[in-house]
């Protein structure tokens, strides 16, 4: 096509919220369950907003009958109805059809606020496929309702009200969603953390669907979250004593530094610092292997981290050093890394800043760099303090960490271990029973972890050797989130997976080195195979993150039936999918259905036409929509308390699909 070809013919200009319906990933990072339930989130955050400036006490949720349709109600100012005259609207629907239109980029009327972009409302508007605007202000309540983003109906007052607030009833539009519906397991999880994150919030949730209305509030505030985490996590305290620690609050004389905030808290209140920054923060050693913490920036959950958490990370460090070396404590004959010193650390971090840097709309991560200095300025000291002054609690930290020391030292010569097993495996090309592919390009090359040998005989035969590799495993794995790192490693049948992946494990862990591109777990289609796949992901999130986080690491769709009609095959996943296939048969049909009892009563072909060849077969990549709540599902499935399984599984008993 020559340049004079492309003339302003071919640019197209998109008129109001048509960019939002065009791009959504832009906007909400996607259309799946995370972007579907990231337009609650943004109603729910500008409800917050009226909590966070002082305007509001109360927030009710209702997941309505349907599953798909949902209303935010606060106590709030509600959004101002008058006409702005300008632009011969109303604000109201200015505000719900306006790109960056809002009251919060001044500063006047909201002094911190987590929707800073004025895109939050009009975009749930936009891919919505109605939403009802009702407000209570100036003694009315009015009304407006719009359909994709533009309105249908005028505002209107339609009664009297008292009190004022806002209202917001939304169905994300199936034209952009598909089918999808509301969690309210994930709405009750997101609901009650927001409920910590302000005291005095009380936060209503009610489920038509379930029929069931719960009430969070939370007086302890983040001190109260730290104990929930702490004990989701399933692993005991290393020491009762918890810290917590919260700057005054603009304006406030003083925040009682006596008190403290939970049972077994030593409360550290500061009042000095920048009044553009408020921070509050709770954390507490213990036994577990892992370092969990919860970061927030105007209460919203940053789950990739950011600035903050780097502040508050290094001041956690830098506290525990100068307090082993003021009390004379530290550990000898080893040395200490800051991983030690974090390993088992839970901690809560909520910040309240204007203007904060979010990278992305989904402001999953905080980029501005003042944040840094300011959380480790205001942490350091007031964590240091609290350790001299609790000498035998800290004495008891300082000792955990050496022992997390040691631990380290004696799995790096373990991973070390394993390292020159890989190499020499990988001269013979037979790392365990490994079955390896020809390609030597990672990005075209595939692994599949198979359960057992019989399996692992047809993916060999059905494979396309140039690309595919396939490793069996016997039996089920080590569940990863009961053991540590080292002994993790002295498992063969992970070892075998470490070493067939290349990258290592650990500290001598290195992306780089990582042999296939596509990882894909492929396991029967029953209770057995799924409780296997469950398995190998806790290994991967808690060993092997970073291939999670790369989008390497897939599930396999296998068929449990194969369907025959007259000349036609058709293969099911699972029972729902065998009726629908049937469904759709001429009426009366008879067809032959084959249930398979694993794979290794699939023929090679077989295998092939369904699972490993790209051009038919169906993967899953595993992704992780919100660690915090990873985390926790994870620590009531494979963790050691009994209690919370049970509970889990009760909880969705009428879901199980059971092989009996």
């Amino acid at each position: 096509m020559s340049a004079s070809s492309y003339t302003s013919e071919h640019i197209t200009v998109l008129e109001g919220l048509e960019p939002v319906r065009k791009r959504p990933g832009m906007y909400i990072g996607g259309t799946d369950s995370k972007g579907y339930h990231h337009l609650l989130w943004e109603i729910v955050d500008n409800s917050v907003d009226e909590v966070i400036n002082g305007y509001g006490t109360r927030i009710e949720v209702t997941l309505h009958a349907d599953g798909k349709s949902v209303t935010v109600d606060d106590d709030g100012r509600g959004i101002p109805v008058d006409l702005k005259k300008e632009y011969k609207k109303s604000a109201l629907e200015l505000v719900l059809t306006t790109l960056h239109a809002g009251g919060k980029f001044s500063g006047a009327q909201y002094q911190f606020s987590g929707g800073l972009h004025g895109v939050g409302s009009s975009v749930v508007n936009a891919l919505s496929e109605e939403l009802t605007a009702r407000v209570r202000r100036d003694a009315g309540l009015w009304e407006q309702t719009y359909q994709r983003g533009k309105a249908v109906s005028k505002l209107r007052k339609v009664g009297a009200a008292r009190g004022t607030g806002t209202a917001i009833t939304f169905r994300p539009d199936p034209e952009i969603f598909g089918s999808q519906e509301f969690s309210a397991e994930t709405i009750r999880f997101r609901l009650d953390a927001k409920a910590f994150l302000h005291k005095g919030l009380s936060i209503v949730f009610k489920d038509e669907k379930a029929g069931t209305t719960e009430t969070f509030k939370h007086e302890g505030g983040i001190a109260d979250f730290l104990a929930k985490v702490v004990a989701d996590r399933g692993k005991p305290p290393t020491a009762p004593q918890v810290f917590y620690f919260a700057s005054a609050e603009r304006g406030s004389a003083s925040r009682g530094g006596a008190g403290a905030a939970a049972s077994g808290a030593a409360r550290t209140d500061d009042r000095a610092g920048d009044s553009a920054f408020r921070i509050e923060a709770a954390l507490q050693w213990t036994e577990s292997h892992e370092e969990t913490i919860r970061s927030y920036v105007n209460a919203i959950p940053t789950t990739a981290g950011g600035t903050h958490e780097q502040g508050f990370r290094s001041a956690i460090v830098k506290a525990v050093r100068s307090f082993m070396e003021t009390a004379n404590l530290a550990p000898k004959g080893v040395t200490i890394t800051a991983e030690d010193v974090r390993e088992g650390l839970v901690g809560v971090l909520s910040l309240y800043m204007q203007e904060p840097q979010f990278q992305g709309q989904t402001k999953e991560r905080l980029g501005s760099p003042e944040a840094q200095a300011q959380v480790d300025g205001a942490v350091r000291p007031a964590l240091e303090r609290f350790l001299l002054e609790n000498k035998t609690a800290g004495a008891a930290i300082v000792e955990r960490i050496a022992l997390a020391a040691k631990a380290r030292e004696a799995s790096r010569a373990a991973a070390q271990a394993v390292s020159r097993k890989t190499a020499v495996s990988h001269r013979l090309n037979l790392p365990g029973k490994l079955a390896d592919c020809a390609s030597t390009d990672p990005a075209k090359s595939e692994l599949f972890i198979v359960e057992g040998d019989s399996a692992g005989g047809s993916a060999k035969q059905g494979r396309e050797r140039k690309t595919q590799a396939i490793l069996p495993l016997r039996g089920k794995v080590l569940n990863a989130e009961q053991a540590s790192l080292q002994k993790v490693l002295s498992n063969k049948e992970l070892q075998d997976v470490v070493s067939a992946l290349g990258c290592s494990v650990g500290e001598d862990f290195k992306i780089e080195r990582l042999r296939y591109h596509k990882i894909i777990l492929l396991m029967d289609a029953d209770s057995d195979g799924h409780h296997i796949a469950t398995l190998l992901l806790t290994f991967f999130y808690r060993h092997l993150q970073p291939l999670i986080a790369g989008g390497f690491v897939y599930l396999a769709q296998p068929p449990l039936y194969r369907i025959d009609y007259g000349k036609e095959t058709y293969w099911a996943l699972d029972d729902a999918d065998r009726e629908r296939i049937v469904a759709g048969l001429p009426k009366n049909a008879k067809p032959d259905i084959m249930r398979f009892k694993g794979l290794g009563e699939m023929q090679p072909e077989e295998l092939r036409r369904t699972t490993l060849d790209p051009a038919s077969r169906r993967l899953l990549r595993v992704t992780i929509e919100d660690v915090a709540e990873t985390d926790r599902v994870l620590g009531e499935l494979m963790g050691k308390d009994v209690e919370a399984r049970f509970k889990f599984i009760m909880d969705r008993a009428a879901e199980a699909d059971l092989d009996l």
